[in-house]
């Protein structure tokens, strides 16, 4: 079964000598937070984690490999725990969170008939995640006009539907509403079961923007036999545009724009953008319409 969730842009530095020290750096948060290991470590292209013990509680260390992740981990200490996994130490690279359930509930509903109330969820969680705080966001946020900026040159090289993304992107981009700080990777596998904390957020990418952005992401996931389902997108955006309070024009705009820089990421990746760029295909066709 194909996965999406969101292809950013992914960094060709890491070595075998990069990986080497960030579990160097693993290896000493374990004894400066006096960790107690709870599983073996492992790695994605961005991080090494770990599940461990952390004062008898459950938790996650969590080491970042690139600017990504560390300004992730800036912006899940600034929402202290509402909406998102609880920050429980943070320093430079090394991010220590509350361990939630890993089992992916969201996927699951949309595979047993519960699509829309998933969907929900996530807007429900996007809610709490963009809600204004007293205190001042982290200044390292990325705006959305340099997030986007792989789609232009992506869009002369390619062609389709990329152009007219491009051009929405453009447009949106000129003229954005409801400026928030956004998660910027917003999907049912990011959204986990919190017990009785809730559903909570983990990875954000760290984005300042239109809220809209926020939900896009949605309409490429789980997996491509939801996403790519006859009628599907029409019916989710029906349902986020409600839960979301946000224009159903605007959304499927948004949705085009997202597709188009998600598949322009894969293209360049030399990966299969098959589901970016039938979300973006399908959007652009209903607002046609």
């Amino acid at each position: 079964m194909s996965k999406h969730h969101n292809t950013a842009p992914v960094q060709e530095w890491r070595t075998a000598a990069a990986f080497r020290a960030g579990d160097k750096q693993r290896k000493h948060y374990l004894q400066q937070w006096q960790l107690e290991p709870d599983g073996k470590p492992f790695k994605t292209y961005a991080c090494w984690l770990q599940p461990v013990y952390y004062q008898q509680q459950p938790a996650m260390l969590k080491i970042a490999l690139e600017a990504e992740e560390q300004r992730g981990g800036l912006l899940m200490a600034y929402w202290n725990g509402i909406g998102a996994a609880r920050v429980l130490e943070q320093n430079g690279p090394a991010l220590l969170l509350e361990r939630l359930n890993s089992t992916p509930v969201l996927a699951e509903m949309a595979h047993n008939g519960q699509d829309a109330a998933a969907s929900r969820i996530i807007c429900e969680v996007a809610d709490l995640l963009h809600a204004p705080r007293s205190a001042p966001p982290p200044a390292q946020l990325i705006p959305l006009e340099k997030w986007f900026e792989e789609l232009a040159p992506a869009a002369d090289k390619y062609g389709g539907i990329l152009g007219d993304a491009h051009l929405i992107a453009h447009d949106l981009l000129r003229h954005q509403l409801e400026v928030s700080l956004l998660h910027g990777d917003l999907h049912h596998g990011n959204v986990l079961d919190g017990g009785p904390r809730g559903w909570l957020a983990i990875d954000p990418k760290g984005l300042m923007g239109d809220r809209a952005y926020d939900y896009a992401n949605i309409f490429c996931n789980p997996d491509q036999e939801i996403s790519g389902a006859p009628g599907r997108l029409a019916e989710q955006v029906a349902v986020v545009s409600t839960a979301a309070r946000i224009e159903p024009s605007r959304l499927l705009r948004w949705i085009i724009a997202y597709g188009g820089l998600s598949a322009a990421w894969s293209l360049n990746a030399g990966e299969d953008a098959t589901i970016a760029l039938r979300a973006a295909e399908t959007a652009y066709a209903l607002l046609s319409s």
